[in-house]
């Protein structure tokens, strides 16, 4: 088996060798729909994940990250709570903005990437480093930004898949959208179900108490009503239910109910130089947990967010670039463990972009909160693009980040800390690209300072409470590659992501838990004619799960494959195979809590 490994393992870095010798196309341009993604992030790395890849990939959020892109992901089994490390951040340093809207839970401070369907997006965009001077809270390691994007001309599709695989698991999306030069209208319904009791390879066990079920509607349309003046809204409702798994020593009989709503006002008005977006949004979010779900006792949690932005871009002229934001947020959150309490946050931002010469062009961002519950600091961004020629830029960045205390670490019964003052982070990096028709290769170095992390711990009465205790420094290397190739008929795909991370605590000088100093993906499809075959290969290097560093996981490679094939006349039906986990590798994310081994998918579309 190990000999099978390696051969996998070169026989992918072979593909990577042999496609850099051709140099026959373009690649497509990335389209954003984020107006801050696509007017200031240029001086930073942005990585776009579009319909095609999204499609070859399982329906959470999860599984595309982790095999497209270099941030980490710890599982407490599969469909289980999922969170990321991003350049060797926490997971609360991480934020998910919908739609220009920031989505991170006000109860956890994170968000649960299993819960979010990707099939619900026309595009999920990755954006590298420090952003709180745009988007605020959380934006310290990077950045997820899930959009859905409107075209007002006639146009009429709608698609129904469905997937079966191995553990009783069932997946059912349908999409439509329909437009003309008024209208525009998206809808999908998403389903995903699995009795998910895989076995514990290498052990007479298997995984018990861990089935679930969610459910997802996302509604959003568009009305022109003349050249000037667009409206637009977002919904998005999610419900789920998980019975969380044991792990390989003790058992579990618990289950968790969520219950998330999402609904976006957009008005945007174009006047000449000066474009105005007025963004009004309303985010629920609702738990409950049921220690033993035989029982009809539960703790339960809720948090209510009110947010109206102002959105201001000027174009001062063909060079100089303007936008201010101001924005308005209150949430208000309660539970059975919470003191139930009202936050309110008002913001403003300035952002400016010049292209000072041809070849150079700087971005600068600003930005200040107010509110009673803490000091913010003054954020900043600053960053230079250089040119050079068609196939060759530099970026450098630096930014000032930080996050705010969720409500649990604030206003926990049992030991939230009102005190609390947000995790400051300063970060510095600098980027170069190389672009030669078909073949896109970028690398990223990075340094990021953070001060003030939040670590929860035990004080003298033994009681758990969070405290400002930590000064960690992550730094690190990022690199991507994509060859795309067309040839008639035939077209090759390839890309691949590599991070090496350093994340130290700069009092012990050891390695943060669950931050892997290594990871490599890569992907590879083949499509010809009506048939289509790729692969996907991930390396997560050894990972320590204490923080003495003398408890570990081992590293593991995982490779999946995938075929499919389109079928009838109008090649209106799509039948697709997938074997995940080709090896059968034994592996874990987190300690004692084993993840499935070899496993099957069916895939079937049909395009009505």
């Amino acid at each position: 088996m190990t000999s099978i490994k390696r051969f996998v393992f070169c026989f992918l870095f072979l593909c990577q060798f042999v496609a850099a010798q051709q140099d026959t196309i373009s690649l497509n341009e990335i389209k954003i729909s984020d107006v801050q993604l696509r007017k200031f992030s240029n001086t930073q790395s942005v990585q776009e994940l579009n319909d095609s890849i999204i499609a070859k990939n399982q329906p959470s959020l999860t599984s595309l990250l982790n095999y497209n892109t270099v941030i980490y992901f710890k599982e407490n089994g599969l469909g289980m709570v999922s969170s990321p490390s991003f350049r060797g951040t926490t997971a609360q340093q991480t934020a998910v903005i919908w739609n220009g809207i920031n989505i991170n839970s006000q109860l956890l401070g994170q968000t649960d990437f299993n819960t979010i369907t990707t099939r619900d997006f026309n595009s999920i965009v990755v954006r590298a480093g420090g952003g709180s001077a745009i988007y605020g809270s959380s934006a310290i390691g990077g950045s997820i930004h899930l959009n859905n994007e409107f075209d007002f001309k006639k146009a009429f599709s709608n698609e129904l898949q469905l997937r079966y695989g191995s553990f009783t698991t069932l997946g059912a999306n349908y999409r439509l959208i329909a437009s003309n030069d008024k209208w525009s209208t998206q809808f999908s319904l998403s389903r995903n179900s699995s009795d998910n009791e895989y076995e514990y390879l290498g052990t007479d066990k298997k995984n018990e108490n861990g089935q679930f079920e969610n459910s997802s509607y996302n509604l959003n349309v568009g009305y022109l009503f003349n050249a000037r003046n667009t409206l637009k809204i977002y919904s998005q409702l999610f419900d789920g239910e998980r019975h969380f798994s044991g792990t390989l020593a003790a058992p579990s009989k618990s289950k968790y109910f969520d219950f998330n709503t999402r609904n976006l006002v957009e008005w945007d008005g174009f006047y000449g130089a000066l474009v105005s977006k007025v963004k009004v949004a309303l985010l629920t979010e609702n738990y409950k947990y049921f220690e033993n779900k035989d029982q009809s006792f539960f703790t339960h949690g809720q948090a209510v967010t009110f947010i109206i932005k102002q959105d201001l871009a000027y174009k001062v002229n063909s060079k100089i670039n303007l936008n201010t934001i101001i924005d308005f947020t209150q949430t208000t959150g309660d539970g059975s463990d919470l003191l139930q309490k009202k936050r309110q946050i008002t913001s403003g931002a300035l952002l400016m972009k010049h292209q000072l010469f041809e070849n150079l062009e700087y971005e600068l961002s600003l930005r200040k909160e107010i509110t009673n519950a803490y000091d913010s600091p003054l954020l900043y961004s600053f960053g230079v693009k250089y040119t050079a020629n068609k196939n060759y830029n530099i970026k450098i960045n630096a930014s000032r980040n930080f996050r705010i205390p969720s409500f649990n670490d604030l206003y926990w019964q049992q030991g939230g800390n009102p005190n609390l003052q947000p995790e400051n982070a300063h970060q510095y990096e600098v980027g170069q690209e190389l672009v030669f028709n078909m073949i896109r290769f970028s690398a990223t170095a990075f340094f990021n300072k953070i001060d003030n992390l939040i670590n929860w711990q035990p004080n003298s009465s033994g009681l758990w409470q969070p405290e400002n205790t930590k000064k960690v420094n992550t730094y690190g290397v990022e690199t991507n590659l994509t060859f795309d190739k067309n040839i008639g008929k035939h077209h090759l795909l390839f890309r691949s992501n590599y991070a090496y991370t350093v994340s130290e605590n700069q009092e012990t000088k050891l390695q943060l838990i669950y931050v892997p100093f290594h990871k490599f993906n890569s992907s590879l499809s083949y499509s010809f004619d009506k048939a289509t075959i790729f692969s996907q290969y991930l390396f997560n290097g050894t990972v320590f799960t204490s923080s003495d560093n003398f408890y570990k996981l081992k590293e593991y490679q995982l490779v999946n494959i995938g075929v499919s094939y389109r079928l009838g006349p109008k090649e209106k039906i799509d039948i697709g195979l997938q074997v995940l986990n080709l090896l059968n590798e034994k592996y874990q994310s987190v300690a004692t809590r084993p993840l499935p081994g070899r496993n099957y998918a069916v895939n079937l579309i049909f395009k009505l």
